[in-house]
């Protein structure tokens, strides 16, 4: 193993070698501009430029800093499993543990020191204590700390709340995206703080220590911020035997956590013997943590806290001291826990609930888009505007209903048509009001009743066309003068045309003349005749009167004295009476 660490050493310095030669031949001018990993800021790590880091990655790993890989989702499996294990070591026999972490996004968690806060309040409490209030199945020693203040280091994101933020400091960063993607490696600001797929968690190293199943110490060593341990200088750091921890990933996307137990300088591992050990485990990438002292005491291949006596009388053991933050690996749980209010969290995964998705149950099955402009997603489907219906909400009401769900019934009449939203009627020429019942007032017509009768004599006109033939329909209370000056020039007009008919009816054919004017003719011819015939008759009787009986009456005892008077006066004046031959008679006819 000796042998193998002086030849990869060997390989590594002569690699340097080139990149060194290689950077020197370049334009100098841009060594500080575009360098992937600037000096540190604030005396944090070497303060040289770090090109010739980047000039040799490129060889074999291009310009990335840091390894992305897919987490495991296996099912059916346990949430993790732990195994202790004795090896041999340069410094002797070794006691540590490796625990397999399956679907580390849903079991895997960065907790603070004795809880939320923790960081922020410079607490460093044993693992046990903040496994416990957790209810953690295994726990071990996560980032570094100041062993004198008690401050978290690093970069610190604890289960999706980002803690404490490093500024940018380059160290071996491990962590879990919201995606589940693994994240092993060098980080900017920019990548810690990156919200379009965010770290769900996330801890600070010192030295990425295998970097896609190759050995990394080396080039580790000329990037990272030696200061951020408190062993010596960066290189004592790496090469000094004590208990060690480590984070790293299998080909599978299974979290590996690795603990050896030691106490430095005397017991334990070096970062080589821990990279080694990890590589023959098939681990692909992985990075150094705190681990000064054990964690915990193992104890027949059980996780169990030594009394203080049993541990300071047995220089075997290093009893845990009081750390900063862990990893704990837990039941699986759902995030949000109650799986944002809309399913149930059946061990560890969301069950969603009616018209919900995702591992959050945070989407809605109904998409925005499906309900196009006129519906709104919810977990029962689209519901849709007043107005519309259909699975998508793209077809209006059909005719005669509107309003939500299109379950409301029109109540325009007159063949009005109902407005899908609010149910108002759009009334037909000729009618009008809130339910198209009432024909247009006299005088108008058209739609809405807007457009005024133009016909003679004010008449009303049809409702519907406005022609003027209409008869007097419709609203008694139009102004009174007006319908009835019509009404009166109507009976006026139909009067006249009445006794224009009845004078063509007297009015004789040329006919029926000639035959009235024959027929008088005759019956006055004939008239003619009776009254010739009868004047012809009472000439002859006047001829040859009718004898008859006569009595004598003498005239002085009908005029008695006046007629002696006259008589006497007519003599007086010359005027005498002829004598005839008898006296006067007066002719009476015998009473019968």
């Amino acid at each position: 193993m000796a042998a193998d660490s002086v030849k990869c050493a060997c390989f590594w310095s002569l690699l340097l070698i080139l990149c060194l030669r290689v950077s020197l031949a370049k334009n100098y001018r841009s060594s500080l501009d575009d360098d992937l990993l600037l000096p540190y800021a604030n005396g944090h790590g070497p303060a040289h430029s770090h090109r010739h880091v980047r000039d040799c990655q490129p060889i074999i790993h291009g310009n990335t800093t840091h390894e992305s890989s897919h987490p495991s989702h296996q099912t059916g499996q346990p949430v993790a499993k732990s195994n202790v294990f004795v090896t041999k070591a340069p410094s002797g026999w070794v006691y540590g543990r490796l625990t397999v972490v399956h679907d580390p996004l849903q079991t895997l968690s960065v907790l603070e020191p004795g809880g939320p806060d923790g960081c922020k309040n410079n607490h460093r409490v044993s693992v046990e204590e903040t496994a416990k209030a957790a209810g953690c199945l295994y726990a071990q020693n996560a980032g570094f700390f100041n062993t004198k203040s008690g401050q978290c280091l690093g970069n610190v994101v604890s289960n999706g709340r980002l803690v404490q933020d490093s500024g940018g400091v380059q160290n071996a960063q491990f962590g879990i995206r919201r995606d589940g993607s693994l994240i092993f490696g060098y980080l900017s600001q920019e990548d810690v703080l990156d919200q379009s797929n965010p770290f769900v968690q996330l801890v600070s190293g010192v030295i990425w220590l295998l970097r896609d199943s190759e050995i990394y110490i080396n080039q580790s060593l000329e990037a990272e911020c030696g200061k951020s341990q408190e062993t010596g200088n960066l290189s004592y750091f790496v090469n000094v035997v004590s208990a060690r921890t480590a984070v790293g990933h299998d080909g599978d996307g299974n979290i590996i956590l690795f603990q050896i137990d030691g106490q430095t300088g005397n017991r334990g591992m070096n970062l080589w013997d821990v990279a080694t050990f990890l590589k023959e485990q098939g681990v692909v990438n992985a990075i150094n943590l705190d681990g000064g002292g054990s964690s915990t005491c193992v104890i027949n291949g059980s996780l169990a806290s030594y009394p203080s006596d049993h541990c300071t009388s047995d220089n075997r053991w290093r009893c845990g001291r009081d750390v900063s933050t862990i990893f704990c690996v837990h039941q699986k749980s759902c995030k949000p826990e109650n799986c944002s209010g809309h399913g149930e969290c059946v061990d560890g995964l969301c069950r969603c609930g009616r018209g919900w998705q995702g591992e959050a149950c945070d989407s809605l099955l109904c998409q925005p888009s499906q309900c196009g402009s006129h519906g709104v997603c919810t977990p029962n489907g689209c519901v849709c505007d007043a107005g519309w219906r259909g699975e998508n909400c793209s077809y209006e009401c059909v005719r005669g209903f509107y309003g939500d769900g299109c379950n409301h019934t029109c109540s325009c009449g007159n063949g009005g048509s109902c407005d899908p939203v609010h149910g108002r009627c759009a009334c037909p020429p000729g009618f009008h009001g809130d339910t198209c019942d009432q024909v247009c007032p006299l005088g108008f017509f058209g739609l809405s009743c807007a457009q005024e009768c133009h016909c003679e004599d004010l008449c009303p006109c049809d409702p519907q066309t406005g022609t003027c033939n209409a008869t007097l329909q419709g609203e008694t209370n139009y102004t009174i003068h007006r319908a009835g000056h019509c009404l009166a020039t109507k009976m006026f007009t139909s009067w006249i045309h009445k006794e224009e008919a009845h004078r063509e009816q007297r009015h004789l054919t040329e006919r029926t003349w000639l035959i009235i004017t024959i027929l008088l003719a005759f019956l006055l011819s004939a008239s003619l005749m009776a009254h010739l015939v009868a004047a012809c008759s009472g000439s002859a009787a006047s001829h040859f009167p009718e004898r008859r009986d006569y009595s004598y009456v003498p005239l002085t005892n009908i005029n008695g004295a006046d007629q002696t008077r006259s008589a006497r006066k007519s003599r007086t004046s010359g005027l005498e009476l002829e004598d005839s031959d008898s006296q006067e008679e007066i002719w009476s006819s015998p009473r019968s």
